[in-house]
């Protein structure tokens, strides 16, 4: 457990140094490439279809444990 620990904490620690090194100009690049893929209409319309499945199933599963 602790192994995972130690892997987890030095790919936070490399990931923090990687961004620090790319600088505002490339975090600014990133937020808009993913705000622009997150507000897709195609990607809206996928996430609105998952979450009424989600509803669906929970309505389900709800059911089943009464």
């Amino acid at each position: 457990m602790r192994m995972r620990y130690l892997v987890v904490a030095v790919i936070v620690v490399a990931a923090y140094l990687l961004g620090a090194r790319a600088g505002r100009e490339r975090y600014d690049v990133i937020v808009a490439s993913v705000s622009s893929y997150w507000n897709n209409p195609q990607v809206k319309k996928a996430r609105k279809q998952a979450r009424k499945q989600v509803a669906k199933a929970q309505k389900a599963a709800a059911k089943r444990m009464r």
